[in-house]
């Protein structure tokens, strides 16, 4: 990958992101105030306990359910606003490396629940797909990867590729230029609830009409994102939601200050 401006941009703002987010975050204060605690001792403590209660909201059910609430997308498709819709566009989130079972590289689960939906989509309304989603290390495009599994796991075939992507940024203006070169103008726009207002926002400031196709909701209502079970309780799903609605409060941040 050549290395310039806009690609050293682009990884020190993965960088940044990576102290900004758990599990590194709530560990720089704790970090710090215990560094601190032999010259410093009351700041060290604070600190410290700071950084403690910090991770402990990041991981509760509760403060966790407050979080995903002011992020999430909550509706679901408006059924009716289909019929206007000439294409149906899913952005790729990621893949995994070591997929031996399937031949090499393959799409990771995230991936694989847009693709999913954005399938079931397609056999539903006919429209034709628009798969995004770049290599950020020289290898395979996501897009690729995402045609495949497309076309061998859900029978689904893709019109375009779109494999030039970074970010969300990029997946919308470099989308746009392939679908307004079709005379596409209104879009399904497939991606995670938890992602589409930062996606819907870059893609309609690419003149293009969206219609937000969310799915995998990670709050639901009354269950929290604790366990399905509605248990009460801290567990890995709480702190996956956390680290996710994280993510797109700093994306949202970042696009808005940048535009």
């Amino acid at each position: 990958m050549p290395l310039d401006l806009s690609t050293l941009l682009f990884w020190l703002k993965k960088s940044a992101a990576m102290l900004a987010l758990p599990p590194l975050m709530p560990l720089l204060p704790i970090i710090a105030g215990l560094l601190l605690l032999g010259r410093r001792p009351r700041l060290g403590r604070t600190l410290a306990w700071t950084g403690v209660a910090l991770n402990l909201a990041l991981i509760t059910p509760a403060s966790v359910s407050w979080l995903v609430a002011q992020v999430e997308y909550a509706h679901p498709l408006d059924t009716r606003a289909v019929a206007n819709a000439e294409a149906i566009v899913v952005l790729g989130a990621g893949r995994r490396r070591h997929a031996p079972e399937f031949g090499g590289e393959t799409i990771n689960r995230l991936a694989l629940e847009r693709l999913r939906y954005a399938a079931r989509l397609a056999r539903e309304t006919g429209l034709p797909l628009l798969v995004s989603g770049g290599a950020l290390l020289g290898d395979v495009p996501e897009a690729v990867l995402m045609q495949r599994s497309l076309q061998e796991d859900f029978g689904v075939q893709a019109r375009w590729l779109e494999g030039a992507s970074r970010d969300t940024r990029e997946n919308a203006r470099l989308s746009a230029v392939q679908l307004r070169g079709a005379g596409v103008r209104t879009i399904l726009l497939v991606t995670h609830a938890m992602h589409m207002n930062r996606a819907r926002d870059e893609f309609a400031a690419t003149g293009l009409v969206v219609i937000p196709a969310p799915t995998a909701w990670l709050g639901s209502g009354d269950v929290t994102p604790a366990d399905e079970q509605g248990l009460q309780l801290p567990s890995q799903n709480t702190a996956y939601a956390a680290w996710f609605a994280l993510h797109e409060l700093l994306g949202q941040l970042a696009y808005r200050l940048s535009r």
